[in-house]
């Protein structure tokens, strides 16, 4: 039988589907298996059983699922950040401050905090360094630079290499790669360099950064050689001119290398334990290289 004009094309009463809760114009027939709420393909989020949505997941209240689940992550896994550079940008900002302060303080303020050994300086009236249990200068020292050609060069590279790193490793990871590198160039320089020579400057934990983007580019198959020359010429410089403390650079770089092959190669399964543990591995070796060479000194 012929169905006439302007009939239903359906039975009358037949039931429709229910549409996504977030997306009212998309029928569905799948429910959070949490709160019961219809969500389409887009909205579905794998459980260990059936589907959740993106509130209950974000909230935690899934079954195995943690609050963060559905935010996307670094290679490294690492959060993505609204600013990727925010802690590039800030540690360029504090060295910047920290040499206006250089500059108008003068050599007092920066033979107070420079990484020394130990020895007698004229300036303070005293014996000071590391060894005399100052061990802040190892850090402190990261932070001051001898001129303005030397914190323009770090800067740079700083923002040059900085950034897309920490893009790719977020913005903690990021922050151990910068500090532990920094440190091992510092450990690096009071373990070799004679006592009463001062150094200075953030190229510890730059050529850090270095030795990681090398391991994160043969990671991601890039070509190698753009980063490869500046790594060579940066060496070139490091000995080739006097005055530069070669140890920090080598001793900032080794321990990159090592961080950032545990940052970019540790398997998801375990990956934030074996990223940190190799942190607190190289830490301690800067403590061993510390301790070996105070009781030298002392």
């Amino acid at each position: 039988m012929d169905q006439a004009p302007g009939s239903p094309q359906e039975p009358q009463g037949a039931a429709s589907l229910p549409t996504c809760y977030r997306h009212p114009d998309r029928e569905t027939g799948v429910r959070c298996t949490r709160c019961e709420r219809p969500i389409c393909p887009e909205c579905m989020i794998s459980a260990s059983v059936g589907f959740q949505c993106p509130e209950c997941v974000r909230n935690g209240s899934g079954t195995g699922h943690a609050p963060d689940a559905a935010q996307p992550r670094t290679l490294a896994g690492g959060t993505v950040a609204a600013d990727p550079r925010l802690i590039t940008k800030i540690l360029v900002g504090l060295n910047l401050a920290v040499f206006l302060v250089q500059l108008s303080v003068g050599d007092r303020f920066t033979d107070s905090f420079d990484l020394i050994g130990r020895a007698y300086v004229p300036i303070l009236g005293s014996v000071e360094g590391v060894a005399e249990g100052q061990w802040y200068r190892m850090v402190t020292a990261m932070f001051l630079h001898g001129s303005y050609i030397h914190i323009a060069f770090n800067m740079l590279s700083l923002w040059w290499i900085g950034g897309p790193l920490e893009a790719a490793l977020g913005r903690a990871r990021y922050i151990a790669l910068y500090a532990v590198s920094g440190l091992a160039g510092s450990a690096l320089t009071y373990l070799i360099a004679e006592p009463n020579q001062p150094s200075l400057g953030a190229s510890g934990a730059i050529f850090g950064l270095f030795g990681a983007t090398a391991i994160l580019m043969r990671r991601l198959n890039y070509d190698m050689r753009p980063v490869i020359a500046l790594l060579v010429i940066n060496l070139i410089f490091t000995f080739g001119w006097s005055n530069i403390a070669w140890e920090a650079h080598i001793g900032g770089l080794v321990g990159g290398v090592v961080i950032g092959y545990a940052m970019v190669h540790a398997p998801r399964e375990r990956r934030a334990l074996i990223q940190y543990g190799v942190c607190a591995l190289v830490l301690i070796a800067v403590v061993v290289m510390t301790l070996v060479r105070t009781g030298q000194l002392t």
